[in-house]
């Protein structure tokens, strides 16, 4: 074979190979990249990924913080491969700075349902025979009972006074489930046990727990905490929120995290006075207003999602009755696609201190706000059971885009 033969041949196959790992390059970064990105006005829009530049899709020019210096508006962009290849077109936001409050300090939840949820059904002795009245109506565990006969229910004291006044008649039940509307006729049961009329139900109306405030905002007097939603024990859904209170809380101990066990912080409420409010419990945290912020620090910048890197971070959380301590982690990965609006970061705790006295990261550290290079970028949410050291974190930006349709809510409320 000729020399030039051979070339041509070696150089063909260089060519497919490039355009293979330019091809593998673009279907990588066009599903883990997201769709919309928000940047503060005044700000350059960067792209910390090999190749990979983001244009304007009219004018083919790389964005820049000089083109981006106005508030409330939006760009459709390009993302580029090596400024040659297109990866996927996007919508670049342009937003005003958001200064939040890093917090770190525990707080005490009382959420009340709207409804009450049905978390479990029992079988009634009735005439010798048994009977589940509950599962003959088709009602279910997580359905969510809103009322009874016409009548709003809000309480299980008002359920169980219901069914046992009915006289055995059968009553209708409007219930919700997976965000549908339904009906079901129930016909209480007479107990051999007691005598009673019954219904077969046991339904929860309120419950309570302790957290961690993420941010404060100055500027509204909101909050948001937790970083995760507050869900039945039993049912594993999310509480239908109703209404809510945050009261003080004291923690005075730590059950330290094992593979295999999660740890705990262990608290009390030192106060039944609220200092604060809920707005809304949400898949992404818990969120309201506070008579005053927990912490006297400085706001600081919340990070676009794109700002977020793996490396370095640090998290700020109250592990005894003192103040938030800065405890050292390290951001593993990051997830930023759009649909993951909750584990969004894998981190693990690195701080020697942190490790001897909690293990890691234990519950009732849900929502210690996440530092890195000066910004809130994010908050811890879950812990890895059989590895206390590394858990879940959600983005910064996620949590801030919610507390502001919140507090646009409470406004609309009050005026």
């Amino acid at each position: 074979m000729k020399k030039s033969e051979k070339f041509f041949k070696r150089l063909a196959s260089l060519f497919t190979a490039l355009v293979f790992c330019c091809g593998a390059a673009v279907g990588y970064y066009h599903y883990t990249l997201p769709d919309d990105y928000r940047v503060t006005a005044g700000s350059s829009l960067r792209l910390d990924r090999f190749g990979v530049s983001i244009v304007n899709a009219r004018s083919k020019q790389e964005i820049t913080a000089s083109s981006l210096r106005a508030p409330n508006q939006s760009y459709q962009a390009q993302l580029m491969l090596f400024h040659a290849v297109p990866i996927k077109k996007v919508k670049v936001n342009v937003v005003e700075e958001k200064l939040l409050v890093p917090c770190g300090t525990p707080f005490g939840i009382k959420l009340f349902t709207n409804g009450v949820v049905i978390v479990g059904v029992a079988d009634i002795e009735s005439a010798g025979k048994t009977v589940n009245p509950a599962a003959v109506a088709g009602l279910k565990i997580g359905d969510i009972i809103t009322d009874i006969n016409g009548k709003k229910v809000s309480q299980k004291n008002q359920v169980a006074e219901i069914i046992e006044s009915s006289g055995g008649k059968p009553l209708k039940f409007s219930v919700i489930r997976n965000e549908e509307k339904l009906t079901a006729t129930l016909k209480p049961i007479l107990s051999d046990v007691d005598g009673s009329y019954k219904g077969g139900l046991w339904v929860r109306d309120s419950t309570a727990g302790i957290g961690t405030v993420t941010f404060y905002d100055p500027s509204t007097g909101t909050f948001g905490g937790l970083g995760h939603g507050i869900c039945d024990v039993d049912t594993n859904k999310l509480m239908p929120f109703g209404s809510g209170e945050v009261v003080p809380v004291t923690i005075s101990g730590v059950i330290r995290g094992q593979k295999g066990r999660a740890g705990e912080l262990r608290g009390y409420f030192n106060s039944d006075l609220p200092i604060g409010k809920l707005a809304e419990n949400t898949p992404s945290g818990v969120y309201g207003t506070l008579n005053s912020s927990p912490v006297s620090g400085e706001a600081v910048k919340v990070a676009a999602k794109h700002e977020v890197k793996t490396g370095p971070a640090r998290i700020y959380t109250t592990i005894d009755g003192g103040s938030p301590q800065a405890y050292d982690i390290r951001i593993e990965s990051i997830n930023y696609h759009d649909d993951a609006q909750t584990k969004n970061l894998v981190i693990c705790v690195t701080d020697p201190e942190l490790l001897k006295k909690t293990g890691g990261i234990v519950q009732g550290m849900s929502g210690s706000p996440i530092i890195q290079n000066g910004m809130l970028v994010g908050a811890v949410t879950h812990v890895f059971v059989n590895d206390p050291a590394r858990g879940y974190g959600i983005l910064a930006e996620n949590m801030a885009e919610i507390s502001q349709k919140v507090n646009t809510e409470l406004d609309q409320k009050a005026s």
